[in-house]
Order: structure tokens, then sequence, then C-alpha cells
């Protein structure tokens, strides 16, 4: 008897396991909440009856092309490894629109789910007025463990008031958040590609941990952000915050209105908080933040960001910001150490005319007390600036008190159509060696193997849009930067290009051989 109802009971579990998944729809104009949702003749009205179902592995939400739904999606349940929930669009037409109106804190919200893949939606979250705090999506896990495999896919993300004021909690097209007081939770796998992020305030693509304190550290892990459009977002374009290993490529962020209040910094890319970030093949231009407005900054509490193959441009505050405060010390922070700058092309960057910190806008910003930062093979090229810009090329100061450390130059091309300056400050082992410099370069740094001569582009001055476009830039075959490069061990092995650097010679000074 007993062991027929084990017999009986292991029957159960096996019809359980190869249950097969279903299919939900969703239709604003034809749908109805009654029937019960598993064929598109049978679809459901709301996001609040599908808000209702716990969904299993390998089940999939589908809202119809065209519909139109007011208020927030929160689904239930998770995946599992190989069979996640996926929520997509179904019929012709535009990508579904899920329309927050302001009414909760985001349009899309995952609270402590895995497992889930979101593509092709329309989403917006416009409230009356500005509100703190409010997204377009946002994912958030606590007391949770390790969430693995979040996709977001192909989203349209846009108009999002939130507050322009990051102390008061900022607003975001896409946030993401782990936490926990009783048990640690971060992400295993989450991307976030091939969207759009239109018109939201403050933020773009954020993250937060509440493991970032180096005595509590628990890392995301395997967080990709790639292949996404940021425009017509005043603040931080994309900031992966607490995690190991983050990948940021191919991204773009452009047309950055003025609206941040003079009290408030912010920039284009940049991880805080993390170790081992990579950071490249994206596009920054026109960040019009009162402070900062950099295109790319490696910043406090990390260690080993690489920020290579990036094209910087139009950005009011310069091209880049290295920084650490120097008031957080350890155990609670590690600082800044070992951040790699490589193969980076800056045109037209530090525009910085307006507003409280108006003239403030050198090329590089180094602050506070960084410890070996390498800056290599680089372009930096400062057209003709209007009066009351600032001409630094390099500006290094003491954040929280101490001073950058072991900072070093090489194979970097500096050219001015204007003059530039250096303000070294109180640094601590400085560095230039083999770096190219044209143009009026007043105070410039003591180089003992310096090249001091035009350095022969095909087509220098011009503004291009795209990292493709960059070839006016390139050098003639006379140029005294071709094949004049010191040799650096672990350079990337490619150019800005992706054309391969010599194995058995020099390379080029610049980012283009």
């Amino acid at each position: 008897m007993h062991r027929r109802l084990a017999l009986f009971f292991l029957f159960l579990a096996a019809l359980a396991v190869r249950a097969p998944a279903a299919e939900y729809f969703i239709d604003s104009a034809r749908g109805d909440d009654g029937r019960d949702g598993l064929s598109a003749e049978a679809a459901w009205k709301s996001l609040d009856r599908s808000n209702k179902q716990p969904f299993q592995p390998g089940d999939r939400l589908l809202l119809k092309a065209g519909s139109k739904f007011a208020g927030q999606l929160k689904p239930q349940g998770s995946g599992k490894n190989g069979s996640p929930i996926r929520i997509d669009r179904y019929g012709d037409g535009s990508k579904p629109q899920i329309a927050g109106e302001g009414v909760m804190p985001a349009a899309l919200y995952l609270y402590n789910v895995e497992y889930w893949e979101v593509r092709n939606l329309d989403i917006s979250n416009q409230g009356p007025g500005r509100k703190a705090k409010r997204s377009g999506v946002y994912i958030l896990i606590e007391d949770f463990g390790t969430a693995h495999h979040i996709v977001l896919s192909g989203l349209d993300i846009h108009d999002v008031n939130g507050s322009l004021v990051k102390s008061e909690g900022g607003g975001n097209g896409i946030l993401w958040e782990n936490r926990g007081r009783e048990t640690k939770s971060r992400f295993d796998g989450l991307l976030i590609e091939n969207n759009t992020v239109r018109r939201c305030e403050r933020n773009g693509i954020m993250g937060w941990s509440g493991h970032w304190q180096r005595p509590n550290w628990h890392p995301s892990l395997n967080v990709v952000i790639r292949n996404n459009l940021i425009e017509q977002v005043p603040g931080d374009g994309i900031v992966p915050i607490g995690c190991d290993g983050a990948l940021v490529e191919y991204n773009v962020m452009r047309d950055c209105p003025r609206l941040l209040p003079d009290t408030e910094a912010a920039a284009g890319i940049w991880p805080w908080s993390c170790d081992n970030s990579v950071i490249q093949f994206n596009e920054v231009s026109d960040h019009k933040s009162p402070w900062d407005a950099q295109g790319f900054d490696s910043d406090w509490n990390s260690r080993n960001t690489v920020i290579q193959y990036n094209y910087s441009h139009d950005n009011e505050g310069g091209f880049l910001l290295v920084c650490t405060n120097g008031e957080v010390k350890e155990p609670t922070s590690v600082g800044n150490i070992g951040t790699i700058v490589r193969y980076n092309v800056s045109i037209n960057d530090g525009l910085r005319a307006t507003g409280k910190h108006a003239g403030f806008s050198p090329a590089f910003h180094i602050s506070g007390p960084v410890k070996d930062t390498k800056i290599y093979n680089n372009l930096v090229y400062s057209n003709q600036k209007p009066a009351g810009v600032e001409r630094k090329l390099l500006k290094m100061d003491n954040w929280g008190g101490p001073w950058p450390i072991d900072t070093w130059f090489a194979n970097n091309l500096f050219v001015t159509e204007d003059w530039t300056v250096y303000d070294y400050g109180k640094a601590v082992n400085t560095i230039f060696v083999n770096n190219l410099y044209w143009g009026d370069h007043r105070g410039a740094p003591e180089d003992a193997k310096a090249v001091r001569a035009d350095p022969l582009f095909h087509m220098p001055g011009l503004i291009p849009a795209g990292i493709q476009a960059i070839l006016g830039y390139s050098l003639k075959a006379n140029s005294p930067a071709a094949g004049a490069g010191l040799i650096i061990p672990d350079n990337g092995g490619r150019d800005f290009l992706g054309r391969p650097l010599p194995k058995d010679g020099a390379p080029s000074i610049g980012p283009l051989e």
C-alpha cells in the first residue's frame, strides 16, 4: 500500500514537471478579464488581471501590438535555468504601450523574481508633476539571495518625470537595485540591451546596491549594458553600482538638455563601487550638467576600471573624470585603484560657459587620492574655444584632502587649435612619457621622450558623429607619431577602429594605427 502511494505521488510529480508552458494574451481593445487569457481570442484586457497570475517556468505573457495599457505591470513568479518566463508582443503594429501615468513608482516592476526576459514594449511614466524615485522600469531584489538571468531588450522607455535632484532620489528610465537586511541579495546575469531611453529625468540606466560598502561587499555579477540609445536625458547616463566585472559597451548618449539645477553633478558613463568594470565602444556627447558633465568617469570605491575605445565629444565638462573621495577611507571604501584609460578619442570637449561652475571644464579632471592610473594612446583634440571657456587640458586636485598618486600618461596625442594649460597641484609622482604635443601648450609637463610636432592627421578639426567616423584623425604615412609609441604590455591588442597593434614592433602614438 505504501509503495503504491509512493508511486502515485511520483507520477503526480512527473506530470507537474512535464506540464507544458502556457501562453497568456492581453488585448486592451478586445480583451476581457473574465476569460482565461490562453489564446488571442480569449485575451485578458488589463494589466491588473495579469498581475494576479502566478507565472511558471517557460510561460509567456504576450501583449497585443498597438494596445495601450494604463497602470503598472508587476508580474509574479520565477522561471528557472533554461526555462525563463518571457514578456513580448504579438500581432502586427506598434509596440504595446504601458503608461504608468505617474501613479506608481514604475510602469514595469520586477520584484524578487528571476529568469525573466522582457522585450518589445513601449513604457512611460509621466505624472502631472515631478516626483522623486519615479522610473520607467524598476527591478528590485531584497532578502532574496541571487537573482539570475533578467533580460530587458527592445524596450522604448520615455517621458519619465522624476526629480532632477539626486539627493531626493532622482528618477530613471531603468533602475535596478539589490539589498537585504537578512539575506544578502545580488544579480547574476542582468542584461540590458537594444533599448531606447528618451526624455527620462533625471537619469538613464542606473544601478544601486545596499551592499556597496566593502565590509558588506556582495557585488552583482555578469551585468551587461549594451547597445542602448539614451537621448534628452539631463543627468547620469549609465551607472553600474556594486558590480564585479560589469560590461558597458556600444551605447550612445547624446543631446542632453540643460535642465539640472546648479547644485547637481552628473556625467555620461561611469562605474561606482565596482571592480573590474569594462567601459568600451561607447559614444557620449552634449552633456551639460552644471558640475562634472564629462563623457566618462572612473569613480570611487572601485578597482581596475578599464575605459577603452570610446568616443567623447562636445561634453561641457570635458572628456574624463577619475576620482575618489579622500574623506571616505578603508574599510568602507578602497578608493580608486588601477584605472586604465586607453585608445579613446575626445574631440571638442570642455565647453562649460554657463552656471555656477562656468569656466571649469578641463579635458582630464583627476581628483582625490586615486592611485596607479594609467592613461595611454588616447587622442585629445581641442577645437578653438569661445571666450570664457577654460583651456586646461589637465586639472589635478584634492577631493577630501589627499592628492592623486602615481598617474602615468604615455603615447597620447594632445592637440589644440587654441592654447592649453596644465595644473598638477600637489599630485604625487605624475609621469608623462612619449606623448605628442601640438599647438600652444603652456606649462607642458616634463616629458623626456616628448614629440613636439604636427601629427599630420588626414583631416583634423572635424567633429564626426559615430565611432566609425574618426578616420579624419588617422595618421598620414609620414606622421611623426606613426610607429613612435612605447611598447606597453597587455595593451588590448587593437586600436580604436579594431586594427591589430604590432606584435613585434612599436605602436603609433595615439589611438589609431
